[in-house]
């Protein structure tokens, strides 16, 4: 047992927050912490981390127990060291040792005292201890994992935005590997490459990890339990997101159920009681009913859930049949070519995904096909487009000294104050919370705001960047619903897989300077994806089947093909033919086996290189990682090799029908 809380009780002032509640936390668990904003789960995480002191209850912590808690707090903090300083600074006491020893080093020059050389060695012995030697090697490693190239790792701390320092800090505490790690929302700061990456290294972490998330797929693969705050209560559920929704669903049918047969019991106890309350022969009786049922534990009905934000995206005008053309663009920042002569088409009812590393320039071609960002060659808009743009700065943009309410009137919608305070009643601000100060709003709320916004535009075609950060599952569900009704055309930017795979009909990559589209949902994709590489392997073909070559890495998705069925030969057969026939199927068959034990080969390295035991030991990962570079050259020599041979063998067959 890592952490113990048994019975806690947690208040602001007057408000309870955690009630009578008990959290185990013990190594190797992965708990998945949920529940509404405002329910409690980051002042949960602030309990757990010493920082809340709780009013009922007790906290037991193993000795010498290592916490990291990543969250939005650790913004405040500012350096123009390197990023890669930053980072090192995971391994105080190796950077401690590793100074001491510059200082013995400078004594050295100027003293050969015995006792001075026994000290500076065993410093020497202290910093390999602490593996010293490898920890700008494992640093980099983390860092160029979450998404930074080489040579980022020497730029200042402070040029980097708030999304790439937080990354920053979590590649630290990744580094510092406390017995438990706390993640709230980390995902919000990470591009799918990178939240992939993170998903690997925790599965492999020795301790505990808390993660506080609304990306369901991320919580799907990596958490083994889920804790749910809900009405001052924890409650516990074993498995990831999916196993809690079945389960929840089951225990409130167990309770609903539960309920009515006691409330049928209750009615039925209480017609007994009032018929024979009066008469002599059976009032004891019903005294002691009704007493019985005073003692009764009652069964409390069902609730209805977490209030649903009610969205309705209405559109105003209906556009021609092409919102926007894109002919011939290229767009460059110095060196860093994001578009090159790319060309694309928006049609209405069109509803795209544009996903894709960080820095390929999503959230420049959202201000590309705004019409906001100046670019070589053309962007053609459609007739009668209205559009509206939401963005994260434009969270930023909201007049902080405005009320809600008066932030809204300012969007010149023309409509009544009461049309707005029902707008803002299904945004979950009710009754006098519409005359909050926007500036007191958390950051799930200013964003419930800005897409409110979004809302009254009734524009046809909507942009969204990353909509879903800051709002919560239930939100995040509701604005599923409302983009699934929504009748206008909208692209959008956003790293929760979930929710790309639940609005898009169409996915957008940005490749090599090009837009390449996919005329399907996020699943699709992925499917086709899997199928491109299940194709791109070289297949045998036998006595009945023809194996076709593989697709170019960037074609167009196309249905599988039933592989050509050859004729049996006729004629004469031709001796020399045969034998050359022969001669190129058993080395078919040799490159066959070749290429079957370099994959498994790549794939066992690739793991190893996955494994932090690996990287984090600098000669097991160069050596992993030479062994790796030398499988995939092998592998490609023998693929091109294997595509050679299987020409030939049909050509040969074809000679032989022939």
């Amino acid at each position: 047992m890592l952490i113990a809380l048994q019975d806690i009780t947690f208040e602001f002032g007057a408000r309870t927050i955690i009630e009578d509640s008990s959290l185990h936390i013990i190594p190797g668990d992965r708990i998945g912490l949920i529940g509404l904003n405002g329910t409690g789960k980051s002042t949960l995480l602030r309990i757990i981390n010493g920082e809340y002191t709780i009013s009922k209850g007790s906290i037991n912590k193993i000795r010498n127990l290592s916490i990291g808690f990543f969250n939005q707090d650790l913004l405040s903090f500012e350096t123009d060291e390197p990023i890669l300083n930053v980072g090192m600074t995971a391994f105080e006491q190796a950077l401690k040792v590793e100074k001491e020893l510059e200082e013995l080093t400078a004594r050295l020059e100027h003293s050969q005292d015995d006792a001075l050389l026994h000290e500076y060695a065993d410093k020497l012995h202290e910093f390999d201890t602490l593996d010293g030697y490898n920890i700008r090697h494992k640093t980099a490693t983390v860092l160029e994992g979450l998404g930074f190239s080489t040579a980022d790792l020497e730029r200042p701390y402070n040029e980097f935005s708030g999304g790439w320092r937080m990354r920053v800090l979590l590649a630290k505490l990744i580094l510092q590997q406390p017995d438990v790690l706390m993640l709230d929302e980390p995902t919000n700061h990470l591009d799918l490459p990178s939240i992939e990456w993170l998903e690997k290294y925790l599965s492999g972490y020795s301790g505990a990890v808390i993660i506080v998330s609304h990306d369901r797929f991320f919580l799907d693969k990596m958490v083994n339990k889920i804790v749910e705050v809900y009405q001052q209560q924890l409650h516990h559920y074993a498995g990831n997101y999916n196993d809690y929704e079945e389960e929840k669903a089951l225990r409130r049918e167990l309770q609903q159920r539960a309920y009515e047969n006691q409330q049928d019991y209750i009615r039925q106890q209480e017609r007994f009681i009032e018929r024979f309350k009066a008469k002599a022969s059976k009032a004891a009786q019903a005294q002691s009913i009704a007493k019985r049922l005073d003692k009764l534990e009652r069964v409390e009905q069902v609730d209805g859930g977490p209030s649903k934000i009610r969205m309705n995206f209405s559109v105003d005008k209906t556009p021609g049949k092409i919102l926007c053309t894109l002919d011939d663009v290229s767009k460059s920042f110095g060196n860093l070519h994001i578009l090159k002569h790319a060309k694309a088409e928006i049609n209405r009812g069109d509803k795209i995904g544009l996903i894709g590393a960080n820095g390929k320039g999503k959230s420049t071609l959202l201000r590309v096909i705004a019409g906001t960002e100046p670019i070589q060659g053309s962007r053609i808009p459609g007739h009668n487009v209205v559009t509206s743009f939401y963005a994260q700065h434009q969270l930023e943009s909201l007049h902080l000294d405005n009320e809600i309410l008066e932030e809204l009137k300012s969007c010149g919608s023309g409509k009544t104050e009461m049309e707005l305070r029902s707008l803002l009643g299904c945004f979950l601000f009710q009754g006098d919370d519409v005359f909050k100060k926007v500036r007191i709003l958390s950051g799930g709320e200013k964003a419930r705001v800005a897409l409110a916004k979004v809302i009254i535009s009734q524009a046809n075609f909507l942009m969204l960047d990353e909509p879903t950060n800051h709002l919560d599952m239930n939100s995040v569900e509701m604005l599923i619903d409302a983009l699934g009704k929504y009748e206008g055309s909208l692209v959008l930017v956003s790293h929760d897989r979930y929710f790309v795979s639940k609005t898009a009909n169409k996915i957008w990559e940005i490749v090599d300077g090009e837009i390449k589209e996919f005329k399907g949902t996020y699943a699709e994709w992925e499917e086709w994806k899997k199928r491109q590489a299940l194709a791109a392997q070289p297949t045998r073909p036998d006595k009945k089947e023809k194996a076709s070559p593989a697709p170019a890495a960037n074609a167009a998705p196309q249905p599988a093909k039933a592989p050509a069925t050859p004729a049996a030969p006729k004629g004469a057969i031709d001796k020399d033919l045969q034998r050359e026939l022969q001669k190129q199927q058993k080395q078919f068959q040799r490159l066959e086996q070749q290429i079957a034990a370099l994959k498994a080969k790549t794939q066992q390295l690739e793991a190893d290189l996955a494994n932090p035991d690996v990287y984090s030991d600098k000669q097991k990962f160069v050596s992993a990682e030479t062994a790796y570079k030398t499988a995939t050259a092998e592998l490609e020599k023998a693929n091109k090799e294997y595509e050679s041979v299987f020409e030939k063998v049909m050509e040969l067959e074809e000679k032989m029908q022939g």
